[in-house]
């Protein structure tokens, strides 16, 4: 499967099945560590919300990884999802020729 056919992946998925599972660490456990509420560990780790600025922060922090890692992930899905959406729209766009 090429990455282009590869479906999209939430940075909630990583952060659940890569480093919580892994610790056998909760949500609400991480979150008092990142000291941001229990709920917004719990939203992104269930795919409902996405990872911001300050999130990818304090995980960066926390798991030794760089903001920018967090914030890829984040931006990955945000494009994978979008290019889903508006293939049609998109495709009808022309493609300008540089001289």
């Amino acid at each position: 499967m090429s990455v282009a056919n590869m479906p999209a992946i939430h940075p909630g998925e990583i952060l659940r099945d890569l480093y919580l599972e892994p610790l056998d660490m909760s949500a609400g456990a991480l979150a008092k560590k990142l000291n941001v509420p229990r709920t917004r560990i719990e939203r992104i780790v269930t795919e409902k919300i996405g990872i911001t600025s300050d999130t990818a922060l304090r995980l960066a922090r926390y798991f030794d990884t760089t903001p920018e890692f967090w914030m890829n992930l984040q931006t990955g899905y945000d494009l994978k999802v979008e290019a889903e959406r508006m293939h049609d729209e998109i495709d009808r766009i022309p493609v300008h020729q540089a001289a």
